[in-house]
């Protein structure tokens, strides 16, 4: 697959720690095209220094966003990425070999980095995004959290990883926690969750042992420690927040 046939598609707000090294990753495809939530930091100027074709929109929900996004694409296939993502060189070496045949899209595994370690473990391990599609037969459905494209057609699978840097620091982490936690708990409430008191007293802790214990945390010293009791604690903000609301509705 020629990558000068492959539109490229960043959502950004405040990214500017991580995108010179996205843009850098995907130099050569057929076009860059940062979608930006109005960003407070150098993220739009980062972008149109790389000849990315920029574009600022309010942002609603990711799955609106990306979409969006997609639709302003010149080529039928695309590759969504994150400012915190980036592709190595064994990766674009496979995009470039792909023959996609019947397929549509492809399911492409991560390999996530914290606190300036690769992580091993905690289920980050397996997990995978279907971010290279052909657009024409693919959409985002509307989730606050969550999203993922829906392709109508036959989905490969790659080898090679795509790196991920999602927490700068713990700092950055709790930040996230704080805004995805907030949107989980909206939309938890709107897909009809009962008794959230039930969750908010025994997901926590079977999140922490799960990733810890049975998906091998552990091994990851202390980056995961830290990792599996922030992504515990974070469960519970979810659920409380999820009390809350209905409490008040």
């Amino acid at each position: 697959m020629n990558p000068r046939e492959i539109s490229v598609i960043i959502t950004t707000r405040n990214e500017a720690a991580n995108l010179p090294r996205c843009l850098e990753s995907v130099s050569g495809f057929a076009e860059i095209i940062v979608v930006d939530s109005f960003s407070g930091d150098e993220t739009v100027e980062i972008a149109r220094r790389a000849h990315a074709s920029v574009f600022q929109r309010p942002y609603q929900s990711p799955p609106d966003q990306k979409n969006w996004a997609v639709a302003r694409a010149h080529h039928n296939w695309v590759l969504v990425l994150d400012a915190d993502e980036w592709l190595d060189d064994a990766l674009r070496a496979e995009i470039e070999a792909l023959s996609p045949g019947d397929r549509v899209g492809f399911w492409i595994f991560r390999r996530s980095e914290y606190l300036g370690r690769p992580i091993r473990g905690c289920g980050w391990q397996r997990d995978r995004v279907l971010r290279l599609y052909d657009r024409r037969l693919g959409h985002y459905p509307e989730a606050r959290v969550h999203e993922e494209v829906e392709v109508n057609g036959p989905v490969g699978r790659l080898r090679a990883r795509l790196g991920h840097r999602p927490y700068r620091d713990v700092s950055h982490h709790i930040e996230k926690i704080d805004d995805y936690t907030a949107r989980g708990a909206r939309q938890a409430v709107e897909r009809g969750l009962h008794a959230p008191w039930l969750h908010l007293l025994f997901h926590p802790p079977f999140r922490f042992l799960r990733m810890y214990i049975l998906q091998l945390g552990i091994r990851d010293g202390y980056p995961g420690l830290a990792l599996c009791l922030l992504s515990s604690a974070g469960v519970f903000l979810k659920y409380a927040r999820a009390w809350e609301l209905k409490r008040a509705s």
